[in-house]
């Protein structure tokens, strides 16, 4: 295991994270400790096993700007998918004890701005805060076809598309419009979900994209809270494509959360396909919602968080 430093005074190996990234050969397992911080960067991240490890969420801090509706160098906008502050590929990934922000700022006015872009085949985020407003988490793969021009521009968007497999425990995951979303599979484990209040008459903390037969976003044992957002005005949900899954389990809802729970997307008429779940929430965000809304007994529960865990969990 190759193990580097980074610091900003220049006491270590490298003074930013991208330089450290840089220097690791692809097939040499890398353990990269940050210093404390704010690293103004625009992470790629593409190596086959890769650790980054901060000084805490509070001291280490990369942040960048991009939106999706901001002018690129190239003549068009950046779209969604050129916004991220750190994109990571490869075969494995963890992230551990720092904070990784895109500051652009509200998507009315800049559009999508990604914070984390994760196509790493395998990935683990521990004591992470991911932060954003729009599309702040996005969990590769994209769908197959893009529904406007240009809309997919970016990493990976001509690329077969790979599934993934994500784990998150003890992150803060904030932001206001489809801000955890993609086709991947992921386990958020007691993890705080913070909806950005940002005065949009609903908001969306999921937008998944996977196959029916995919596991999709598995929340267990977390906080769903907000900035005061007003009340029944946050869904945990819509299926960015039909057959999108999301399940949230033994969590607490603040009154933020709509009491439908979840939402179509747009007006499309096929919101049937969608695999939402519930079952065992509690908060003033809780209770029953439509019929398209599976509340799952005790057995079901615990057949989907056993696979989740199997599944996502490292060995």
């Amino acid at each position: 295991m190759l193990t580097i430093h980074v610091e900003q005074d220049g006491s270590a190996h490298f003074t930013t994270i991208s330089e450290a990234v840089l220097a690791v050969p692809y097939d040499c397992p890398a353990e990269i400790r940050i210093g404390a911080g704010v690293y103004r960067e625009k992470l790629v991240c593409e190596k086959k096993d890769i650790t980054l490890i901060g000084a805490g969420a509070d001291r280490t801090r990369l942040v960048w700007g991009d939106g999706g509706k901001v002018p690129h160098p190239d003549g068009r906008i950046y779209h969604t998918f050129r916004s991220y502050t750190a994109f990571f590929s490869g075969e494995k990934l963890r992230v551990q004890d720092m904070t990784i922000e895109n500051d652009a700022g509200p998507g009315a006015k800049v559009g999508q701005a990604v914070a984390a872009y994760v196509d790493s085949s395998r990935a683990e985020f521990y004591n992470v805060r991911l932060l954003g407003n729009q599309d702040t988490l996005f969990c590769a793969p994209l769908p197959e076809k893009e529904r406007e021009k240009d809309g997919f521009l970016g990493p990976r968007w001509l690329s077969d598309r790979k599934m993934t497999v994500q784990y998150y425990r003890n992150c803060e995951i904030a932001g206001d419009i489809d801000f955890i979303y993609g086709g991947g599979d992921a386990l958020f484990e007691q993890c705080t979900i913070r909806t950005v209040n940002n005065g949009l008459s609903r908001s969306y903390v999921t937008a998944p994209s996977g196959a029916a037969e995919g596991l999709g976003f598995v929340f267990w044992d977390c906080d769903f809270v907000s900035d005061n957002c007003p009340a029944g005005t946050v869904f945990l949900g819509r299926p960015w494509r039909p057959t999108g899954r999301t399940a949230v389990l033994d969590s607490r809802l603040g009154a933020h959360i709509s009491p439908e729970g979840f939402s179509p997307w747009h007006d499309r008429t096929d919101s049937e396909l969608a695999g939402f779940a519930e079952a065992g929430n509690t908060g003033a965000g809780a209770g029953a919602r439509g019929a398209w809304v599976q509340q799952l007994d005790q057995k079901q529960e615990a057949e989907l968080l056993a696979r989740a865990r199997s599944l996502c969990r490292p060995e």
